[in-house]
């Protein structure tokens, strides 16, 4: 018993420290070399290591209680009278050290070592499915053919010692190493997987290699969570004396295809050590295990040729390859909508793709959640999906910098485009990542286009910024915009035989940074002050000039003839002038407006000057011809004459006196207000 135990302690170590060698070989092998299915293999075996620890641990402690019952029995033996083991079996089973360390360690110890690969084997799944498997950089394998000769070694040597434990644990007492039995066949499977898919990633075939990069972690993931549910269903399991009870970790789905005596064994084996009766003694499981083989067979062959059928449903289009290639020579084909035959898989190899379907690619920003997305306002100051990318537009630049710098503006670019498989051979076969190509197409095509468009506000009054730069892409030139960019997109997809027809492209989320969403919106509020300021003034203009001639075009026509004239006169042309000008005067006497009413009343004025200065010369020469007749008298006659129209209403005093005459004359100036009864004149 003894040499048993011991020898599965030995079998424990060896695999401990193979599985210990492989997991930093295969670590090194997979980061310095690139390979990113060696670096997850890698995690495999160090979990298969860390079983393999526990079992040290377990068979080390049996080998010890092992050794224990042969020394006390030893003693008993030599000993049967006056000595400590005759006193009674309590005292005995005080002595048993090594056994009850046994029995506390099955109890607890491998539980929680179950437990702790459990959450291991889970947390290092999920942490390798996120930052490795779907990580967006990607592994280039620099020699994937070394690795395959290294993993094919590495998986012979594991099928080896998996072979040799799984054997020996159909012995009643090493049993618990088909626990690491299991996890090395496991190792050695994936390791030839590994190994031939990295000797066809060599022919530059790598799909193999990452169905296997996903396979590993998500068997960690199983497995841990096996190892969770075994805990939890050993606590309702019922517990027979002397009847080996199972480890958490050891795997049962492992097992299926480790443990010697065939699959129907194996299940027949979990289920009667679940529920702890015979029900592989039942007729149903007779039944079963004498017809399981047929069934099986002929399952597998109706699937097999299911494969001979093709279903293309509505909207659908399908190519048949056979033997890989689509070439119509080689027996390659297109197919219709409705039900299809072709030879079994791998012979021909159907592939369906939704023709009919509207598919759409995101251009210029990255949305997680399109459904709250869609029902979100598309406002300037907020932002609108999960990620968005600025966009260098060209600025219109009146005078060049004195440091040669261009002037550029920066916008954000929210263009969907919508697209459907026009010719689905082409769009399979031209490229090898046709969606991606047509993403570089439209993002190349929308940085050619935004570098010939504007983004400054529109200004009427400025026709010739439109005709410099184009219309304006956050103004009335977007839907113009929107047709010439898918025009451009559509031609450049055809020059590269994409097979796809552009359906929709949308400019309708061109908007600047909510960071200077601000400032735009105040050079958009003085852009739109000057253009009140000129449209008032031109309404000004439109008013003075309609008031003067009727309307707009009577003036500009009399500037012309006005212009018309004045080149006559100045040109000498007296006939042509005069011709001018009396078309002038009909002009202004048709239009009617302040123009003729301010020449009729200088031509009033004018009359009415001519008439005053006629009078005026006919009276001077009047008053002439009396002075010339009495050049003394006259001037007295004038003089009183003016004295008597100057003093019309003054009271005057007429004194007659000699210049010698020395007589005083007291003159009452006084006005009386009220004059006395005797002064008034009665009349009587």
């Amino acid at each position: 018993m003894t040499g048993q135990s011991k020898k599965a302690e030995t079998i424990s170590l060896i695999a401990l420290i193979l599985s210990a060698v492989f997991f930093v070989g295969t670590v090194l092998l997979g980061v310095l070399g690139f390979i990113q299915g060696v670096y997850l293999y890698s995690w495999l075996m160090l979990a298969c290591a860390m079983v393999w620890l526990v079992l040290l641990v377990q068979f080390k402690h049996r080998t010890a209680a092992e050794q224990e019952k042969l020394d006390m029995a030893q003693l008993a033996k030599s000993h049967q009278q006056g000595t400590i083991f005759s006193s009674g079996g309590d005292r005995l089973a005080t002595l048993m050290v090594a056994q009850k360390r046994l029995a506390a360690m099955e109890k607890w110890f491998v539980p929680i070592a179950g437990a702790v690969i459990a959450v291991y084997e889970i947390v290092i799944g999920v942490f390798l499915y996120k930052n490795k498997v779907f990580s967006v950089v990607t592994w280039t394998p620099q020699n994937p053919l070394l690795g395959a000769v290294l993993m094919v070694v590495a998986a012979f040597v594991l099928f080896l010692f998996s072979r040799y434990a799984s054997g020996m644990s159909g012995q009643p007492d090493w049993k618990p190493l088909r626990a690491g039995g299991s996890y090395l066949l496991a190792g050695a499977a994936l390791g030839f997987a590994l190994a031939v898919s990295l000797a066809l990633a060599q022919f530059k075939y790598a799909v193999p290699l990452r169905v296997v990069e996903y396979i590993i972690p998500g068997l960690l993931i199983v497995l841990g969570v096996e190892t969770l549910l075994n805990l939890i269903f050993d606590l309702y399991r019922p517990r027979f004396a002397d009847v080996y009870s199972r480890a958490a970790f050891d795997s049962r789905l492992l097992g299926l295809f480790s443990e010697p005596g065939g699959f129907l064994h194996t299940i027949a084996h979990t289920i009667d050590y679940q529920f702890g009766f015979q029900v592989s003694q039942t007729w149903f499981y007779k039944l079963l295990e004498k017809a399981i083989l047929p069934l099986i067979l002929f399952a597998a062959l109706t699937l097999y040729l299911m494969s001979c059928v093709v279903i293309v449903g509505p909207g659908q289009g399908a190519i048949i390859e056979r033997f890989g290639s689509p070439d119509p020579a080689m027996g390659g084909r297109m197919i219709k909508p409705g039900l299809s035959f072709k030879w079994p898989w791998p012979i021909e190899i159907a592939y369906l793709y939704p023709t009919e379907r509207i598919q759409q690619i995101a251009i210029g920003y990255r949305d997680e959640d399109a459904e709250k997305s869609s029902t979100k306002p598309l406002l300037w100051g907020q932002e609108h999906y999960t990620e968005e990318y600025n966009l260098l537009v060209a600025a219109p630049m009146e005078t060049a910098a004195a440091d040669g710098t261009v002037p550029v503006s920066i916008i954000r670019a929210n263009v969907p485009v919508q697209y459907r498989v026009r010719d689905l051979q082409a769009f399979l076969y031209n490229h090898e990542h046709p969606e991606k190509t047509l993403e570089a197409i439209c993002y190349r095509e929308l940085v050619r286009f935004a570098a010939s468009a504007r983004v400054e506000a529109d200004d009427p009054t400025q026709p010739s910024a439109a005709s410099k730069g184009g219309k304006n892409l956050l103004g009335e030139g977007r839907a113009e915009a929107a047709h010439e960019l898918e025009r451009r997109i559509q031609a450049a997809a055809d020059a590269a035989g994409l097979g796809i027809q552009i359906v929709y492209l949308g400019l309708q989320g061109i908007h600047p940074p909510p960071q200077v969403v601000p400032e735009y919106q105040d050079v958009i509020a003085a852009v739109q002050t000057r253009q009140a300021t000129v449209l008032n003034a031109e309404a000004e203009r439109n008013r003075i000039l309609t008031e003067l001639a009727g309307s707009v075009e009577a003036v500009d026509a009399l500037y012309r003839q006005a212009m018309a004239f004045g080149a006559a006169r100045e040109a000498g042309d007296t006939a042509k002038a005069e011709q001018m000008r009396e078309s002038i005067l009909k002009s202004i006497e048709a239009a009617r407006g302040k123009v003729f009413s301010a020449l009729r009343a200088a031509q009033a004025d004018s009359a009415q000057k001519v008439a005053a200065a006629k009078g005026e010369g006919l009276r001077f020469d009047g008053q002439y011809k009396a002075y010339m007749a009495a050049p003394e008298l006259y001037p007295k006659l004038l003089r009183l004459a003016m004295l008597e129209e100057a003093l019309e209403k003054i009271r005057k005093y007429v004194v007659v006196a000699d210049s010698e005459d020395a007589k005083v004359y007291i003159v009452d100036l006084q006005e009386k207000l009220m004059p006395s009864l005797y002064d008034l004149d009665l009349g009587l």
